[in-house]
């Protein structure tokens, strides 16, 4: 059996409510809050006593999700600073197509964005940048040209 689809990548955060924000200001849409807890949860993550809180965001066309989670219990640990730079092994950013990409840069700002490096052209096919959001979170942003 092959893979059917991407369901959602999961971030975990302390601020939930800041990057629920941050990630409607970007233009994703909040699909549900709830809570995650119990037996269920402890085995699917191996740690015991699991209860979260988590919010399912989609993007506007539907096919893609972020669940972010803050976890009540076991405490979350902190995974070093929060400016680590892009090379770090592991996950380390989310990229979403945009429209317009200073546009949303900007309108990103007073949410916490910082521009991690600069805006980049790729040849003449994209305009490319990365922001570091709430929680550290490296979001990519690509705005296609032409």
């Amino acid at each position: 059996m092959a893979v059917q689809r991407m369901d959602n990548v999961g971030i975990v955060v302390e601020d939930m409510d800041a990057a629920v924000a941050f990630f409607l200001e970007l233009g994703l849409e909040l699909e549900g809050r709830g809570e995650v807890q119990g037996g269920f949860a402890d085995q699917c993550t191996g740690l015991e006593g699991v209860h979260c809180d988590i919010a399912m965001i989609r993007t506007p066309d539907g096919r893609s999700r972020l669940e972010l989670a803050r976890y009540r219990s076991p405490e979350a640990i902190g995974a070093g600073p929060r400016d680590r730079p892009h090379n770090i092994v592991g996950t380390h950013r989310v990229m979403f197509a945009v429209d317009d990409l200073e546009g949303t840069g900007a309108r990103l700002r007073p949410h916490g964005a910082e521009l991690v490096g600069g805006i980049a052209r790729f040849e003449d096919s994209y305009l490319l940048c990365y922001v570091r959001g709430p929680e550290g979170i490296i979001v990519g942003l690509a705005e296609q040209l032409g």
